[in-house]
């Protein structure tokens, strides 16, 4: 079997995540899954709600998709989320369910033995970051090694973008001063910074720093669903040259040319999009990040069953060794680079 890793999901933040380590029957991702699907290695997020309603959609008259978008967070309130949210993680990994990891050594260990699989803590959207970054050097202490600056809302580092089908993801003003310091500060200590929420403006901002390769963790191609939330060609091409990589989500809307939220998406669209970011930019920018957890997923498909997505896309043309690059290898290589290690 060939092993995975897999570049975010949502289990942390679920309501039954106390059912992780024994398997949660309406879930995607836990301890159960992982170890039937090979997978050895996964982002863990952490997303602080906004208060109401999250999601609503706003079908408009033009025939263009558009949800409401999120409220702020304050950073008191995503501070006391987030913190208990890793603490989930935390007592994982002292009753031996989990390795957090710290360093890429952490991740090779989880690949080349029977023990527990890695996690990698992340924070999908900084509110949990003061704007003055005095708590981020604790977090890292704690083990935050994936970060992204906002999630589809505004926040002090900058704006996310919008959920609009069809749309570009040129919505709204770029990283702000505090968000440009937290880009610098995340490369200093080795904090991968995620695009995958960020505007498009947001994006250039971030790419102009050059704070390591460029990584989107659970993002597909505009060129084949015209979300915004979708890497343009341009965005690709900036991706590959850094060295980076593209996660490749899982999200149906985001796979579909007609933005259906329909569990009756065919898994064939995930490998479509892996070959479409290939052809553009190389393989070797090509990873998987399923979004797990926190999004409709093509129905059967769950950590247990990749081995059958492994398989589907082989067919869209993928080698055994390019087939090991998109489960495992790219997201190796670009996490020793973000690490130093």
């Amino acid at each position: 079997m060939i092993q995975i890793f897999d570049g975010h999901n949502d289990a942390l933040t679920r309501e039954d995540y106390a059912r992780f380590a024994q398997g949660r029957p309406g879930g995607h991702l836990d301890l159960p899954k992982m170890r039937a699907g090979g997978i050895r290695g996964a982002i863990f997020s952490i997303f602080t709600p906004s208060r109401g309603s999250r999601h609503s959609a706003l079908p408009r008259q033009d025939g263009v998709l558009e949800f409401r978008y999120d409220q702020p967070v304050s950073h008191a309130r995503a501070a006391a989320h987030a913190t208990a949210a890793a603490g989930r993680l935390h007592d994982l990994e002292l009753t031996g369910h989990l390795r957090l990891a710290r360093g890429i050594g952490d991740l090779d260990q989880a690949f080349a033995d029977d023990g527990p699989p890695a996690a990698v803590l992340h924070l999908e959207g900084a509110e949990a970051i003061d704007p003055e970054l005095e708590a981020l050097e604790l977090w890292y202490a704690a083990g935050l090694r994936s970060l992204g600056p906002v999630w589809s809302r505004a926040n002090a580092f900058g704006h996310g973008v919008p959920f609009i089908s069809p749309a570009t993801p040129d919505h709204g003003p770029g990283l702000s001063e505090a968000g440009k310091a937290l880009v610098r500060r995340c490369s200093e200590l080795g904090i991968l910074v995620d695009l995958s929420h960020l505007n498009e403006a947001g994006f250039w901002d971030a790419a102009r720093l050059a704070p390591g390769p460029l990584v989107a963790t659970h993002s597909a191609a505009h060129a084949l669903c015209a979300s915004s939330r979708n890497l343009t060609d341009a965005q690709l091409q900036a991706i590959g040259a850094s060295g980076g990589v593209v996660g490749i989500v899982f999200a149906c809307s985001f796979l579909r040319p007609d933005f259906a939220d329909d569990v009756d998406t065919p898994l064939h669209l995930i490998a479509t999009h892996a070959q479409y970011v290939a052809d553009r930019v190389g393989v070797d920018h090509v990873a998987l990040g399923s979004d797990f957890d926190g999004t409709t997923v093509p129905r059967g498909l769950d950590a247990g069953t990749m081995p059958g997505l492994l398989e589907v896309i082989a067919r869209a043309g993928f080698d055994t060794g390019e087939l090991e690059a998109i489960a495992w290898g790219n997201w190796r290589r670009v996490l020793a680079e973000w690490w130093g290690s």
